[in-house]
C-alpha cells in the first residue's frame, strides 16, 4: 500500500471497534483481522488494538500468550461523548470552547441540547 493509499487511523480504529461491537464478545487481533475480511495486515490490527487500548477505548485481558480485546464504550455515540469530554479536559477556557460549540449548532441540535437539559433530567 503506498503512503497515498494509506486510510486515516481514525477511520482504521473505527473499523476496528466497529468490529468488537459487532462481535458482541472479546477478540484475539487475528480475529479481529479475520471479521475486517483480512483487509489490513495482523501486526495492523495489533497495533492498532493496543493504540485503542493506550487510549482506554478498548480493554484487554490476557488468553494464553494472547489478548482478547473488548470496545470499552458501548457505542458510536458514547464514544464521540467522550472525545468531546477530552477536547473540554484539555481547554484552558472551558466555558468559551462550551460557548463556541453552542453557538456552532445547528437549530435542531440547539433544540436537542436544550430538550436533553432540562427535559431529560441532565443537571445543568
Amino acid at each position: 500500500m503506498t503512503h497515498a493509499a494509506r486510510r486515516p487511523a481514525g477511520e482504521l480504529e473505527a473499523a476496528v471497534l466497529a468490529a468488537l461491537w459487532e462481535a458482541g464478545a472479546p477478540l484475539t487481533a487475528p480475529e479481529v483481522q479475520h471479521r475486517l475480511s483480512g483487509a489490513l495486515a495482523r501486526t495492523t490490527v495489533a497495533t492498532i488494538l493496543a493504540r485503542l487500548h493506550d487510549k482506554g477505548t478498548v480493554a484487554r485481558a490476557r488468553d494464553g500468550r494472547a489478548y482478547r480485546y473488548t470496545a470499552a464504550v458501548e457505542d458510536e455515540a458514547a464514544l464521540s461523548a467522550r472525545r468531546m469530554r477530552g477536547e473540554l479536559d484539555r481547554a484552558p477556557d472551558r466555558s468559551g470552547v462550551l460557548a463556541r460549540f453552542v453557538a456552532g449548532l445547528t437549530t435542531d441540535d440547539a433544540g436537542a441540547l436544550r430538550a436533553l437539559l432540562t427535559d431529560g433530567g441532565l443537571d445543568a
